[in-house]
């Protein structure tokens, strides 16, 4: 009799794999995807545990690489009980499909993020939530004049290059992105200095021309954020920062995109889409308000208040983050651009894994891969069951 081989069958699947989807069983062992072929032909042993799937689609688990909290949490603002309103979150987005994310701290006072900095940890997730890949650091080294909902009395040039950085953030070690507008003095300098630490930048909140984004491109910076929000509008003698996904520079830009359609007009969701398809990352950029309904929230020091699912710095128009989820973002996506189905889910997926450069572990089901994954209805797109390292941690009723 062969011993136990700690091997667990999903059938009656779908899967997305290599840009497809296609109709095959996925293997899965000690919270890694593993290849058929090692089982059958060399270790000649059978699946301990078969889950009927019912022609489910699996995906991957979608990573959020900008969310500003949500269920009545504000990762920039609730500095007494940073851990329990981190878990209250990542515990939240396992029914939306989220295995990743990386919570967002806006522009603050440098004592906000000397408390609260230190207490979002790098964690794995689980039944507990989703993983925590590190925090999103959106400010203060923004341009004044494309501040969005960010205050203006704490928004500072990073003259001094990375010893700025440090002497606003103190510790980096829990920090895997940092937006920076590329225009501000010293703003090259401290790219450059983040990227050597291995710490992933963004350029966004920023009136930068073409010329200067591309200068913070070659500095080291890969992503912007939240591209067309908070930016110089695209003009086509000076395209600014929108003019980098059709930029000449040899590396691969990605750009985050609001697609709750309320911050990003369907057609400027296509021509992101079809300008530069591989760099589109699907962001949440949830506040406090996700998965509540209307009223008053905050979003770091601003109040916020959310009318019919929009959210405002209070007493203005000015939009100041969303109150959608990655999985309704994805559907948002799917019906503006008519995009494929594996297409809309890799924007979320792998899209944002290759951004982070851990597209070796997650963002996909190749063979070796963390079992991240979602399993849901191949119509409606609705989340039936969420999965992480191969565990089931949320079930839909």
């Amino acid at each position: 009799m062969k011993a136990k081989s700690g091997l667990t069958r999903f059938s009656e699947c779908y899967i997305l794999r290599d840009n497809k989807i296609i109709k095959e069983d996925l293997w899965i062992r000690d919270g890694k995807i593993v290849n058929p072929e090692q089982v059958f032909y060399v270790e000649q042993v059978e699946a301990d545990i078969t889950v009927n799937c019912e022609n489910s689609l699996i995906a991957p688990g979608f990573i959020d690489i900008q969310n500003n909290g949500g269920w009545g949490v504000d990762f920039s603002y609730d500095s007494d009980n940073v851990e329990e309103g981190v878990r209250k979150v990542a515990k939240e987005l396992l029914a939306h499909g989220v295995t990743s994310f990386c919570p967002t701290m806006v522009t603050s006072d440098k004592e906000k993020y000397l408390k609260i900095l230190p207490r979002i940890q790098k964690q794995q997730g689980g039944k507990h939530g989703a993983t925590i890949l590190g925090v999103h650091l959106e400010g203060p080294f923004i341009s004044l004049a494309k501040k969005g909902a960010h205050r203006d009395e704490y928004i500072k040039n990073p003259e001094k290059g990375l010893e700025s950085i440090y002497e606003v953030y103190g510790s980096l070690d829990n920090v895997i992105i940092v937006t920076i507008a590329p225009e501000l003095p010293g703003a090259l300098e401290a790219i450059k200095g983040l990227t050597c630490l291995g710490i992933k930048v963004a350029l966004g909140h920023s009136s930068a021309s073409l010329a200067q984004g591309e200068e913070g491109i070659k500095s080291g910076a890969n992503l912007i954020t939240h591209l067309f929000n908070a930016m110089l509008p695209f003009h086509h003698r000076d395209p600014g920062l929108v003019g980098l996904l059709a930029s000449t520079s040899e590396k691969q830009v990605y750009y985050g995109i609001i697609s709750d359609g309320i911050h990003t007009h369907p057609a400027a969701l296509r021509i992101a889409c079809r300008t530069n398809p591989n760099g589109l990352i699907l962001v949440s950029d949830a506040v406090a308000a996700q998965g509540l309904a209307d009223g008053n929230y905050r979003i770091g020091p601003q109040s916020v208040i959310v009318e019919n699912g929009r959210a405002y710095v209070t007493g203005t128009k000015v939009l100041c983050g969303s109150t959608s989820a990655l999985d309704e973002c994805v559907k948002t996506l799917k019906e503006a651009t008519d995009c494929t189905l594996e297409y809309a889910l890799q924007t979320a997926s792998l899209h944002p894994a290759k951004a982070l450069g851990i597209d070796h572990v997650k963002g996909n089901l190749n063979f070796g891969s963390d079992a991240d994954f979602v399993i849901m209805h191949p119509k409606s797109m609705k989340v039936l069951s969420t999965w992480i390292a191969g565990e089931c941690v949320y079930k839909s009723s």
